[in-house]
């Protein structure tokens, strides 16, 4: 089975849809997804997400299938370095995040007193949980870290989504704490993420990314990624840095 993780395109979070550029990326997407073999079709309830989405199933004379875990991550925080105002529980300085090894570990990165005390156990599991019936519905059921391929099969599901809830799916299937991914990763919009099962012992299924974050679908149209997501490169740069 083949998973395409894509995140919504550039984002206009006041209004919960896309900017002018987001709107192009949807349309440039869609000219490789409409290509694209996908037999089931899923995305986020959140208006950036469906919008993306649009042109894509409107070229294919196709629906989604709303699921709303596939919004975005909703565990939110008070992060150490600012008690005033509540934050997306991924969203920390990288100094704070290296003062405790937990949140780097797969067991015990929600014990930390900041995560313990919000709603992130119950985000979490809300989301793992129900990834995990979708795939036992497509013929993969989760025991322990690996899955039981009760009807092992070539299909292609879609799943239009966001960048946080992208990387709490991924440290599902690759058994890792989603901080790793939330600071070690950046799916600009509008990219495309590729999972495979390899089924290397026959019942008995891994999931492995074949690639993350493709956006050849518009380099190759000579258009930049959009911004979102990243911060600056150097701090001195005129760009995003807290």
């Amino acid at each position: 089975m083949r998973l395409l993780l894509i995140r919504h395109a550039d984002p206009d979070y006041e209004r919960d849809s896309l900017t002018e550029a987001g709107w192009e990326e949807a349309r440039l997407l869609a000219d490789r997804l409409e290509r694209e073999a996908m037999d089931h079709i899923y995305v986020s309830p959140m208006g950036r997400a469906r919008d993306t989405a649009a042109e894509t199933l409107r070229r294919l004379g196709r629906e989604a299938e709303v699921c709303h875990w596939l919004r975005e991550f909703q565990g939110k925080i008070w992060r150490p370095d600012d008690g005033a105002e509540r934050h997306i529980c991924w969203d920390w300085l990288p100094a704070d995040r290296a003062r405790d090894p937990r949140l780097l570990d797969r067991d015990r990165w929600m014990e930390i007193p900041v995560m313990a005390e919000s709603n992130v156990r119950e985000e979490y599991a809300w989301v793992t949980g129900s990834f995990d019936a979708l795939l036992a519905r497509h013929g993969y059921v989760r025991e322990g870290g690996v899955y039981r391929a009760e009807r092992p099969n070539h299909q292609t599901l879609a799943l239009f989504c966001h960048f946080g809830v992208g990387c709490v799916l991924l440290s599902r299937l690759l058994d890792v704490s989603p901080m790793v991914l939330w600071h070690g990763l950046c799916a600009a919009p509008a990219s495309v993420t590729t999972v495979m099962t390899e089924e290397r012992r026959e019942g008995a299924a891994q999931f492995r990314v074949t690639s993350y974050g493709d956006v050849s679908h518009l380099t190759l149209r000579g258009r930049e990624p959009s911004f979102s997501a990243r911060f600056c490169e150097c701090f001195t740069d005129g760009t995003r840095h807290d």
